[in-house]
């Protein structure tokens, strides 16, 4: 009946079948005198989707997940992962070749400082590491008396047989009616921040910076419309933006050259030697400039500067067009998704529905829209005690059939040219438990403070971070993701800087949009989760000493009336969502084309009392 066209559900290769291109690594590594190599889920840019050509890790391991580091050594060799991932890693490595180790406390450079000998020879390639990661290798083999070695060429790409070429996909223009501002005014905002650090060029190694800053987008990785590419832009003069002229039309290459010199990606390099030669100081940004990038500044007589991609920020404040447009997708969205979950209403009671299923329907009712260009990450479709692994992706394998008096958990976004959306409904199948609808109204309580949250210019998403976990921590349960994330326009739907979480340091600005998804979530048992995508606006307080913030919900879908217990709300949460869901009735009601399901969203929406 349904058919997904932007995801997959094949298992990936896994295990001993992997074994012998471990035993291949091992060989290319003797040849190079090098005692081991380290191998990150990672491409030059540290994107959270690469292209196949970049999937080492998994091409070596077997290990699928977006965040990962494998090292190599002569006797041992370890998978790092985080807590998201162990089991994962544990059902993919073949567990006699690989030991799975944690990826975050303690570091792989505890693992590895216990391992390596003195006189050791540790290879990294410097194009898929942070100048920060960098380091922490280097003093972890300082620490054992071995030596961290740059490879000039990467020794997995030597022994892999069959690997992909790198992605050309083609460019296309983003239009003033989706952008909302030209790319000279861009580059003039830019040019300011540059004066403001004090340096004399800044290179753009984010793809996603390069795409807000030259109104361009891509499809070089899945599901984010991404250009690969970089550029260089002076404090004074004209930007180089270095990208495949392979991918370029004449009138994508035309709309660059306008405001920027188009090379191709081999340019960097001795651009950028040729500037260190005069000694000019290069901001870098921190978080993705290839540590190969800081060497190529040092190692001829100029100054990298690292730090905050100053575009990072300036792209995280939508401008008013963005705003518009992403109210747009939203309502566009909410059409697909309440014809959606009245479709499951309908079916899943049944018993004859899989996550497979629900995963192609709601996948066809947004290409229904004929607006749809991309999900915006792999749909998570987990029922039962999938839905209690946070980042579940369903495969053949584990595909579970929907039962009466389970839970399913539904996380999926779009990719729309006029905004990316993303969005979690928890759905009751049947009559739910008492622990449920507890659970469940207590994360919903939860997500309405967050909604209601009003705060002054300035707060931090650490700050708010608490509010979406009080009434869960009240019954001596959490739940060990962040509560939101920041969220691009036709762009990345995890953008930084800013997200909601107990790590959140960065000001919460007007303009910005992020997650709200607080969750809960029993091993073995359910998964809780209700996400909405919120806009950051100014509110007015009578007697406010300061500027004061607030949230425009912008996602519009019911939330399931029959997991909540109304006796927990307040009245003032009640209230809102009531008011909610009127917005919702109101939104989406006027787009429906059938009876059924304008009948089942006035039930969805009917005012709970």
């Amino acid at each position: 009946m349904f058919e997904a066209h932007f995801q997959t559900f094949e298992e990936p290769e896994t295990g001993v079948a992997l074994s012998a291109r471990l035993g291949a690594l091992r060989e290319e590594l003797a040849r190079r005198k090098l005692t081991g190599f380290v191998v990150p889920r990672a491409d030059q840019q540290q994107n959270e989707y690469v292209a196949p050509s970049e999937e080492r890790l998994a091409w070596l391991t077997g290990f699928t997940g977006s965040a990962g580091q494998a090292i190599v050594l002569a006797r041992e060799a370890a998978v790092f992962v985080d807590g998201r991932y162990t089991l994962q890693a544990g059902k993919q490595v073949d567990r006699k070749a690989w030991q799975v180790e944690p990826l975050v406390e303690p570091p792989p450079e505890h693992w590895l400082a216990r391992h390596l000998s003195a006189g050791d020879r540790l290879g990294f390639d410097p194009w898929l590491h942070t100048s920060a990661a960098a380091e922490r290798l280097a003093a972890a083999c300082a620490k054992a008396g071995a030596e961290l070695v740059a490879v000039e060429s990467n020794p997995v790409d030597a022994v892999w047989n069959e690997r992909p070429a790198p992605p050309l996909g083609p460019v296309a223009i983003h239009g003033p009616q989706f952008s909302g501002e030209i790319e000279a005014e861009k580059l003039k905002r830019i040019r300011l921040e540059i004066n403001k650090l004090g340096v004399d060029a800044l290179v753009l190694s984010d793809s996603h910076a390069v795409a807000w800053t030259f109104n361009i987008r891509g499809a070089d990785v899945s599901h984010t419309p991404l250009p690969l590419s970089y550029a260089l832009v002076p404090k004074d003069g004209r930007p180089l933006i270095f990208i495949d002229h392979r991918k370029l039309s004449n009138a994508t290459r035309d709309h660059l050259e306008q405001s920027a010199g188009v090379e191709e990606p081999a340019a960097l390099t001795p651009k950028l030697v040729e500037l260190a030669k005069r000694g000019a100081s290069i901001a870098l940004d921190g978080t993705t400039a290839a540590d190969a990038l800081s060497r190529l500044i040092s190692g001829n007589g100029g100054k990298p500067v690292r730090g905050n991609d100053p575009v990072s920020l300036l792209k995280a404040v939508k401008n008013i067009t963005e705003i518009e447009g992403t109210r747009t997708a939203h309502q566009r969205d909410a059409v697909a998704l309440t014809r959606f979950l009245a479709w499951i209403d309908r079916e899943a009671p049944s018993g004859g529905l899989t996550e497979i299923d629900t995963v192609e329907a709601l996948e066809t009712f947004r290409r229904q829209t004929c607006a749809l260009k991309d999900v915006s990450f792999p749909t998570i479709a987990g029922t039962g005690p999938n839905g209690a692994i946070v980042h579940y992706r369903v495969t053949r394998k584990s595909n579970r059939r929907i039962e009466p008096g389970d839970l399913l958990l539904i996380d999926s976004g779009a990719q729309y040219e006029d905004g990316t959306t993303d969005v979690t409904r928890t759905i009751a199948i049947g009559q739910p438990s008492d622990e449920m609808r507890d659970r469940f109204t207590r994360v919903l309580r939860g997500h309405i403070a967050i909604a209601r949250a009003v705060f002054p210019d300035g707060t931090t998403g650490a700050q708010l971070d608490t509010l979406a976990r009080q009434y869960l921590w009240s019954a001596g349960v959490d739940f060990e993701h962040g509560t939101g994330h920041g969220v691009g326009s036709y762009l990345s739907v995890h953008e930084g800087p800013a997200r909601i979480s107990k790590l959140g340091t960065t000001p919460l600005k007007r303009g910005m949009i992020l997650s709200n998804e607080p969750g809960y979530y029993k091993t073995d048992a359910f998964g809780i989760r209700i996400e909405n995508l919120e806009l950051v606006i100014g509110t007015d307080i009578k007697g406010a000493e300061k500027p004061v913030n607030a949230f425009e919900t912008l996602t519009l879908a019911p939330i399931d009336r029959r997991l909540i217990d109304v006796g927990m709300l307040s009245e003032g949460e009640l209230k809102w969502l009531n008011e909610y869901h009127a917005r919702v009735a109101k939104a989406v009601r006027p787009h429906l084309d059938d009876n059924a399901t304008k009948l089942w969203l006035d039930d969805a929406t009917a005012e709970l009392k």
